[in-house]
């Protein structure tokens, strides 16, 4: 089944979309956030207000698809430059230390770690911002097209 933006459009591979929370308290919209002063950028929510974030494209995992569907993997990138000089593509992190989560960093691309599927997308706080990883609380979200 195709996952759908927010005017019941499917996503699809290459266009710009805006990740943002699903019930507008739960904080602003999806952009790179700059953790510790240094590289790489996590996935997450800024603690400032944004007008929109950052888009991202998505590019389905199985070649010749052009549209994201549940429980079918798909890369994310953040439609953005970084003084990073690196890929904004999503990637699974190593484990936190503190938290023992994995967050969303940036950074390579071509591994198995940059594939993610539609479910439950999922945020750690620290600092007042909010950063995806894959363990904990969750944070239901909807995807607008840019």
């Amino acid at each position: 089944m195709a996952v759908l933006d927010t005017s019941g459009q499917p996503l699809e591979s290459g266009v710009e979309y805006y990740i943002n929370p699903a019930i507008s308290d739960n904080g602003h919209h999806f952009s790179l956030v700059d953790r510790n002063n240094s590289c790489p950028f996590y996935a997450g929510q800024d603690n400032v207000s944004r007008p929109k974030g950052y888009p991202v494209t998505l590019a389905p995992f199985e070649e010749g698809e052009n549209v994201v569907r549940e429980t079918k993997n798909f890369n994310v990138t953040f439609s953005a430059f970084t003084i990073c000089v690196q890929s904004t593509a999503w990637k699974v992190g190593e484990q936190d230390p503190e938290t023992k989560r994995r967050l969303i960093i940036t950074g390579v691309v071509g591994s198995y770690s940059n594939y993610f599927f539609i479910s439950k997308e999922q945020l750690t706080v620290e600092n007042g911002k909010r950063l995806l990883s894959l363990d904990g609380s969750v944070l239901p979200v909807v995807v607008e097209r840019a």
